[in-house]
């Protein structure tokens, strides 16, 4: 839906009354973070930028608000020195990102990966803004990250990571400020000891982190949100493009975490043929469809996933390009690009993976006619259940399971429809109408309140 006269009257108005783009740079708490900030062109931050400015473009916004719009509102770095088992001493670099918070609190992931930086986070933290508004959920967006490999770590070394974390950054976040979540290998235990340690600052603050545990004022649903989401998502598409039902379709999943396992259960339980599924060690096929739930039970049991004797074992790096209806990247970012999206047999991507596809590659998914349920929409279902989560905790209730996902339900239909909406009103790609509508989201907040 394009922005009404009205509000292009405000929004002249408002451009108008720029001058500097209101910018938070908190430099001090920074470390080394200039030589990262140099990163290529072709970084995350910059993909994400790319699919931004292709919707600020239709939009016909000026320069000076989409400055405004992209830039983040607060980069912090900090070294976190944790004394190990062994009694050495290592320091790890974390990063918190505050990107946007003109519809609400900030709110975002903390991720532990080897892989970390601060343009993964900055990236992740943009999608988050535009993610929240696209699910209608009254936040902005922000995401967290320490640069470690966790599983290299001990329990209790990364207790005291968490805990050390929590010390850097208590004082830019909160239950009104800035809400962490569960994100790439962190989960219901790492929030607990993160609820733990803010508690001692601040007092008793459930609502300062979401995805706790459920017996420490934690959700249900909240573990399976994100896969649920998903496949709500996936059901919206079909239906919009006359496509049948969950049951006529067979799909292929990259990535058996969280989010891949709960979306392959799900998909299963509504009469989905799962062909393959992949983790970062290898993959597993079954043309007859997997069974997922032996397959969780396998994966659970510490096997290896691709030994699952209920199918073959295939090279991981042959998944994306096996026949299906459905692809699902479920893991890591910019695993469909240039090189390889020419060679995808699917009819749809549904990115349950935060920026699974880079530009060139989401380009010859157009021209190769392949539909593409944006990441921005299609993962939604994680950060709306956090909500709901948060919710709870500043009414200290408890909703029953069925309540939160018939909730989830109900917010993954409709922002489907303003999206496909939008998508057919504009004649764009649903990726360009999801972030037509977040822009237009944040675009109405960020004006109303004033610049100043």
């Amino acid at each position: 839906m394009a922005l009404s006269y009205a509000l292009r009257g405000i929004l002249q108005q408002g451009v108008a009354l720029l001058g500097q783009p209101a910018v938070l740079q908190n430099a001090a708490a920074s470390v080394g973070l200039s030589a990262l900030q140099r990163r290529a062109a072709s970084s995350h931050a910059e993909n994400t930028n790319t699919f931004l400015r292709e919707a600020l473009n239709e939009l016909e916004y000026p320069e000076k608000l989409q400055k405004l719009l992209l830039t983040p509102n607060r980069e912090m770095g900090v070294e976190l020195v944790v004394q190990m088992d062994s009694g050495e001493i290592e320091v790890f670099n974390a990063y918190r990102v505050q990107h946007n918070n003109s519809r609400g609190p900030f709110k975002g992931g903390l991720r532990y990966h080897h892989q970390v930086d601060l343009d993964d986070v900055r990236s992740l933290a943009s999608l988050m803004t535009w993610k929240t508004a696209v699910m209608d959920i009254p936040y902005g967006g922000a995401k967290g990250g320490v640069t470690v490999d966790p599983k290299r770590l001990s329990e209790r070394e990364l207790e005291k990571l968490t805990r050390k974390l929590v010390q850097a950054i208590k004082e830019i976040i909160g239950p009104s400020e800035d809400i962490p979540a569960p994100d790439m290998n962190t989960g219901a235990r790492e929030m607990a000891w993160f609820f733990d340690e803010y508690s001692k600052y601040k007092g008793f603050s459930p609502g300062v982190v979401t995805g706790k545990p459920v017996h420490l004022h934690g959700s249900l649903g909240r573990e399976a949100a994100t896969g649920r989401g998903t496949v709500f998502a996936i059901r919206e598409m079909l239906k919009a493009q006359h496509a049948g039902r969950i049951q006529d379709h067979s799909f292929v999943i990259q990535g058996f975490g969280n989010v891949g396992a709960w979306a392959a259960d799900i998909l299963t339980e509504h009469g989905g043929k799962v062909l393959a599924v992949s983790d970062a060690f290898g993959a597993v096929q079954n043309d007859n469809g997997l069974d997922i739930k032996a397959l969780r039970a396998h994966v659970a049991a510490g096997k290896q996933l691709a030994e699952f004797g209920g199918g073959a074992a295939v090279p991981k790096e042959e998944l994306l390009f096996m026949p299906c209806d459905v692809l699902v990247p479920a893991a890591i970012g910019g695993v469909i690009d240039k090189t390889n999206a020419g060679k995808l047999q699917c009819k749809f991507v549904a990115e349950a993976a935060n920026g699974p596809t880079t530009p060139e590659g989401d380009s010859i998914l157009r021209d190769n006619g392949i539909i593409v349920l944006p990441d921005i929409y299609t993962n939604g279902g994680g950060v709306t259940v956090s909500f709901f989560e948060w919710v709870q905790n500043l009414q200290n209730f408890k909703w029953d399971e069925d309540d939160v996902n018939r909730k989830l339900d109900r917010k993954m239909t409709d922002a489907f429809q303003k999206i496909w909406a939008i998508h057919k009103e504009k004649d764009v790609p649903l990726r360009v109408a999801a972030f037509v509508k977040a822009l237009q989201e944040v675009t109405r907040a960020e004006i109303h309140r004033g610049f100043d």
